[in-house]
């Protein structure tokens, strides 16, 4: 008799259909079947649902593969490392499957049906239209070894339907719904093996993991609906049935399912976007699963903090601004050399900005440099070509004329008056480029102070009304630059109003 386990010796997976990039709600499916392993030092299984050859190129494959490693998760049985059960990719276990379909048939339990898409399209249209469920009517349930002889030999070729029984009701538990009670009448036979002889998801689905030794299945709430057939066919086949945990559908801020328009639909997208790992586990851990600690958390925090009963039931928002909480705690959490590190990897294929390249090929005059500017701009950047744009500001030999300025910067250096340019000018190469002196011998040269005298110099110096400290920003974009552009902020200005 075909029983639940308990969850201890804790098997989890993440079973996904290689046809498309992972998508974020899949993502997070795979996140919290990690963490649910790793909490109590179990196993985490990853098997590839592939039986849809058509749409399962291998180029997803192998982004399915990259993408779980970027996000930081590891297997202890997969398609690429192998196994004690395997093979893990469901192409490849055909042949186990065809065993399991002669015993349903042997016993009765699985039969041949030869009805055409359109024959079944027609009996759903009419079931609809009388107000009940489609389901399929059995029609050949009743079919005897000359009837189906006949069929076949006019070149049918039947797809295999397990036989539910006509009446009852099955109980089924589930670790975030609770028990959930399921009419059989309303199941009706469902298609276990289709006509070209590949797995039905039902069957292939629930065979593997009962076969892998998978005792917790974590998947979307989508899956409520498959979870009472799945029960069925291994209470049949008297293998152990896992315990289930249906998590509720990731939607966008706006309530609709998550997609393009609300930043990013898979997980490449964000990586492209220039996220950290640590930033996407800490934020899609807590996507549905209340954690009690609010700092970011790694691996063995988020595992040791993780249970299937902190799960909630309410759907999770996916909300942009959130993510990049996460993302600004990360990035404080490297040092200013893993910053560094990751500035240049991600900006290695630009082809449009070489700025970090340039700033790398000074090392050998100034080791200190790449340093030194991480250290002045972290504060404001959030992502990779934000720090772009600073090296641009800070080591590009571009005029004051050729900045990007923003709208509050122009304004500033609109209020200040003409004279005021030459002169920061004369005083900045006076000063040696010392800051302090520079700032403290300007205010009383010129009168000015406060924001009237430290606005229109950032905006001068960078084209910007706000970003890092200019004391660290000076001496990254350095003497000659600083002055030039003091001495035409004024000549720009003066042309723009004409």
């Amino acid at each position: 008799m075909a029983q639940y386990y308990t969850t201890m010796n804790l098997k989890s997976r993440f079973a996904p259909s290689p046809t498309g990039y992972l998508h974020l709600g899949n993502a997070r499916t795979a996140l919290f079947a990690w963490l649910a392993a790793r909490a109590v030092a179990g196993r985490f299984v990853l098997r590839l649902e592939d039986t849809d050859q058509s749409r399962s190129p291998q180029i997803y494959e192998k982004a399915l593969l990259e993408d779980l490693r970027w996000l930081g998760l590891n297997w202890d049985e997969g398609p690429d490392i192998g196994g004690p059960v395997g093979p893990y990719r469901q192409m490849e276990r055909l042949d186990i499957y065809q065993k399991y379909y002669e015993a349903l048939l042997e016993t009765g339990q699985a039969y041949p049906c030869y009805c055409s898409a359109e024959d079944l399209a027609a009996e759903r249209a009419v079931q609809r239209a009388s107000g009940k469920p489609p389901r399929y009517g059995g029609r050949c349930r009743h079919l005897n070894a000359e009837q189906r002889s006949e069929l076949e030999a006019r070149g049918i070729q039947p797809v295999l339907r397990y036989r539910v029984p006509d009446s009852g009701m099955l109980i089924v538990p589930d670790r975030v719904w609770g028990e959930r009670s399921y009419a059989l009448a309303d199941l009706g036979d469902f298609v276990i093996r289709r006509s070209d002889g590949s797995p039905a998801f039902f069957f292939a689905n629930a065979l593997d993991d009962a076969l892998m030794g998978v005792n917790l299945v974590l998947r979307g709430e989508d899956h409520l609906s498959n979870t009472p057939r799945q029960v069925l066919i291994l209470q049949a086949l008297d293998l152990p049935i896992p315990e289930y945990a249906h998590l509720p559908l990731l939607l966008g801020s706006d309530g609709q399912p998550l997609s393009k328009r609300h930043g990013a639909a898979s997980l490449r997208d964000l990586q492209l976007q220039g996220y950290l790992p640590a930033a996407v586990r800490n934020y899609l851990a807590r996507l549905g699963h209340h954690y009690a600690e609010t700092d970011l958390l790694d691996d063995q925090a988020l595992a040791a903090g993780f249970s299937v009963e902190k799960i909630s039931r309410a759907p999770g928002h996916f909300d942009v601004a959130q993510l990049q909480h996460w993302q600004r705690l990360a990035l404080q959490a490297l040092s200013d050399a893993q910053l560094w590190e990751w500035l240049l990897a991600a900006n290695s294929s630009n082809i449009e900005n070489r700025l970090l390249e340039k700033m790398l090929k000074t090392v050998s005059e100034d080791e200190n440099l790449p340093i030194q500017f991480v250290a002045a701009v972290r504060a404001n950047v959030l992502f990779p070509e934000e720090a772009v744009d600073w090296a641009r500001r800070c080591f590009a030999d571009e005029a004051f004329a050729e900045l990007e300025k923003d709208d509050a910067a122009l304004a500033a250096l609109a209020e200040t008056p003409a004279e005021f340019w030459p002169l920061a000018a004369v005083l900045l190469q006076q000063s040696a480029g010392d800051y302090r002196i520079w700032t403290k011998t300007l205010q009383q040269e010129s009168g000015l102070k406060g924001k009237s005298l430290f606005m229109p110099l950032r905006a001068a110096l960078t084209g910007r009304s706000h970003g890092p400290e200019l004391a660290a920003l000076l001496p990254l974009i350095g003497m000659e630059r600083a002055q030039q552009r003091l001495r035409t902020a004024a000549s720009v200005l003066s042309e723009a109003r004409n």
